[in-house]
């Protein structure tokens, strides 16, 4: 009996606590108003931020010494990868690139992140790439792409494809898949 009252009371302090942060933030502004302050400042100071940030990402190696080794099955996933650039969905995009020196590995970008990748065997036949260090995982189906962060349980990117992903899915709308609950065909 106890258990349940400290898990009820556990369940009714949570929403009161973040009702409570929430009703924190606001106070903040007026007193960076009152301060003198304006709005842009702060994003402008954001962008250069960002920028400065950029410019590190985009001249900073990717780590590529890993304690990985790929089996012949997880080289036969990364032949299936499709590389090249990705349009996604909101504007973003993400590039799939071989490595060279380093058959079935790849890295892959998006929005200033850089994630070295190796394929991953699924149970399922869609085509996995991960990143253990960053908790990066890609994703690819045959009509299209996603990004995750898995530590964060974040989508990056979503509704990524290439020009073969959007052909594949041009030809699923023509062609439906027949679905998973209907019967075989019978012998007529």
């Amino acid at each position: 009996m106890k258990k349940i009252a400290l898990i009820a009371a556990v369940a009714l302090a949570l929403p009161l606590a973040a009702l409570a942060q929430d009703a924190a933030k606001p106070a903040a502004k007026p007193a960076a108003k009152a301060a003198g302050t304006t709005a842009k400042a702060p994003a402008k100071k954001h962008q250069v931020t960002r920028r400065a940030a950029k410019a590190v990402e985009e001249v900073t190696p990717v780590n590529t010494d890993t304690d990985v080794t790929l089996n012949e099955a997880d080289l036969a996933v990364a032949q299936r990868v499709s590389v090249g650039k990705a349009q996604c969905e909101l504007g973003a995009d993400v590039t799939v690139t071989a490595d060279d020196k380093k058959p079935g590995f790849f890295t892959v970008t998006t929005k200033g992140l850089k994630y070295r990748m190796h394929p991953v065997e699924s149970r399922t036949g869609a085509i996995r790439l991960e990143d253990p260090r960053a908790g990066a995982m890609w994703l690819q189906l045959g009509n299209k792409s996603m990004l995750m962060n898995q530590k964060a349980g974040l989508r990056i990117a979503d509704e990524c494809q290439t020009d073969a992903q959007i052909a594949f899915a041009a030809e699923m709308k023509k062609n439906p898949p027949k679905a998973l609950f209907e019967g075989a065909d019978g012998a007529k």
